[in-house]
């Protein structure tokens, strides 16, 4: 008899150990991002990273932030299955790469191709105290032509 309790409860209590461990693991996700996105001016959760990015919307985020020169720090998603799946589920966006300005989710590729042509991304890092080296071209232009 007690073995069939046993039997019967076992289905019952494996699954709850796994979804304890896995509610577990999803606020150590979070929190590591929160703290990730909270302890930096500019984040970029991206596939590969900057130097190899391993997605075109990955090495286009890349390529505008060397545009701009912004620092950032990055975090590769396809190293950690956790991470890839933490990200989308704390800014309740679907794809990869995100980039986090001042702990503020922003937006993916195509948003931030949308801000680096409108301008719009020269006021968001000004707005954090960086300096797009693109404005600072423009500014050397415009002196030197004085």
């Amino acid at each position: 008899m007690n073995t069939l309790i046993r039997k019967s409860f076992r289905p019952f209590l494996n699954s709850t150990i796994r979804a304890s461990c896995r509610t577990f693991a999803d606020v150590n996700i979070n929190e590591k991002i929160d703290k990730i996105v909270k302890d930096n001016k500019v984040v970029v959760f991206m596939k590969g990273v900057p130097d190899a990015p391993r997605c075109g919307f990955s090495n286009a985020v890349v390529q505008i932030m060397r545009m701009h020169a912004v620092p950032y720090v990055s975090h590769d998603v396809l190293s950690d299955e956790n991470l890839r799946q933490g990200i989308k589920e704390y800014s309740n966006w679907p794809t990869i790469p995100q980039v986090f300005i001042n702990g503020e989710f922003v937006g993916g590729c195509d948003i931030m191709l949308q801000m680096h042509q409108s301008g719009e991304l020269v006021e968001e890092l000004k707005k954090v105290g960086i300096q797009s080296a693109l404005l600072t071209a423009e500014q050397f232009k415009k002196e030197e032509k004085k």
